[in-house]
């Protein structure tokens, strides 16, 4: 823990590493997994040298309580996130679950089932923002629809406009650089079968969760989802999980519906704020190492993580018990 209470790192001792994150540190508990979202942040695939505080808490809680209010969609891979209830697993799996350790992890720990991921990250975008305006507006021309990886959007859109209903627009899921949209014709090339169902349930969790959002007076422009697979009831047969973390500031666009105005971009609850002004950092090429990040953009970002939970929950992120 760093002197601002910032997690960078965590260790188990007794406990196997299953996978280290740009986020999470991923622990192997046998028949389960624990994820633990350190306040690490990227941006542009490079992590950063500071921590954002409060961070990982925020994914964790956001995601819980995502979880919770998504299991009429989609099953998913949450198990519990209460902190008791994850000491007592670690000590059955042969943790030394030590005072400190308890303080490390409260309130930014997941214990999940084990699923096997699907190979693709599945975007769904409510709004023209981000990459995809800047797709389109390269593509945009003469007045005719605009061929967006795969889906046919209307002309004369502007940036942060609304598009007439949310698409789908996956990428590649790249173990290292940057992730790549693809058109949906090539969805089933990566996950055969599985390409309609998880259309179906990426776009249904969109729209249920920003039919929330806006009772919270928040849109959600765009956001990514993870699945993975589990063995069915059936021989032979796999079940869909959703799984990783849901509706973040990591994986989001919030933005504020009071203050929207399409043609240009908007002020957002996520991290786009440390992209921002990192885009005007001179010289830096978006290629480790990192530039440092000021005091007041950690600070600007923190709160933006905390009102996205706020907002959403309607309850103030609990107080840190780590601290």
């Amino acid at each position: 823990m760093t002197q601002d209470g910032t997690i960078l790192s965590t260790a188990i001792p007794g406990v196997k590493r299953h996978a280290t994150g740009k986020v999470r540190d991923v622990y192997d508990l046998g028949d389960a997994l624990l994820l633990v979202a350190t306040d690490r942040i990227s941006a542009f695939d490079v992590v950063m040298h500071q921590g954002i505080p409060d961070k990982g808490r925020v994914l964790t809680q956001l995601s819980a309580y995502w979880f919770g209010q998504t299991r009429g969609v989609i099953a998913n891979h949450l198990i519990t996130a209460d902190d008791g209830a994850i000491a007592a697993r670690l000590a059955e799996a042969g943790a030394a679950v030590t005072d400190d350790l308890r303080r490390t992890l409260a309130g930014r720990s997941l214990l999940c089932s084990k699923a096997t991921p699907l190979p693709i990250e599945a975007v769904v975008r409510g709004y023209l923002s981000g990459s995809a305006w800047k797709e389109y507006a390269a593509r945009a021309k003469d007045g005719n629809p605009v061929d967006l990886w795969g889906v046919q959007v209307p002309p004369g859109l502007r940036e942060s406009d609304e598009l007439p209903e949310p698409v789908f627009t996956p990428s590649t899921k790249a173990t290292a650089g940057h992730d790549l949209p693809m058109p949906r014709a090539e969805i089933a090339q990566y996950i055969g079968d599985f390409a309609a169902p998880v259309e179906e349930a990426a776009l249904k969790l969109y729209r249920t969760a920003a039919e929330h959002a806006a009772g919270r007076g928040l849109l959600i422009a765009d956001t990514k989802f993870e699945f993975g697979t589990v063995p069915g009831k059936e021989p032979g047969a796999f079940d869909l999980l959703l799984i990783d973390e849901a509706l973040t500031p990591d994986s989001s666009r919030f933005w504020d519906a009071a203050t929207y105005a399409p043609g240009g971009p908007q002020p957002s609850f996520d991290k786009q704020f440390v992209r921002d002004y990192l885009e005007g950092v001179p010289g830096w090429d978006k290629q480790p190492p990192a530039p440092d990040l000021p005091t007041e953009i950690i600070e600007g970002t923190a709160r933006r993580y905390r009102d996205a939970y706020r907002r959403i929950t309607g309850h103030e992120l609990p107080p840190n018990k780590g601290a």
